[in-house]
């Protein structure tokens, strides 16, 4: 069963950038964290960052074959290193 990305990213809202939270985390930057979470979830071979926008970057991640393959824990973690959910890109995001 896929998670609903959306309802994951807004119910954790609470955990956005609580780094610190993250129990043995990947990668001690939050950022880079991030990027090895994603990449071992769904590997890939072009750069994260797809496209900026002013102050946010956007990732080169498939948000169906994330929502089928993560785990709620995963998710909020995610959240926890600073990715949020584009509602209108349908897309990860994150601020610089």
């Amino acid at each position: 069963m896929s998670l609903n990305l959306e309802e994951l990213f807004a119910e954790n809202c609470d955990e956005f950038l609580e780094f610190e939270r993250i129990e043995n985390p990947k990668h001690r930057r939050p950022d880079i964290c991030a990027f090895i979470m994603l990449d071992e979830l769904l590997p890939g071979d072009r750069d994260m960052v797809s496209s900026a926008s002013h102050d946010e970057i956007f990732l080169d991640v498939d948000c169906n074959d994330l929502a089928e393959i993560a785990t709620e824990e995963q998710i909020r973690d995610l959240i926890r290193c600073g990715i949020r959910y584009s509602n209108e890109c349908g897309c990860l995001c994150m601020f610089v």
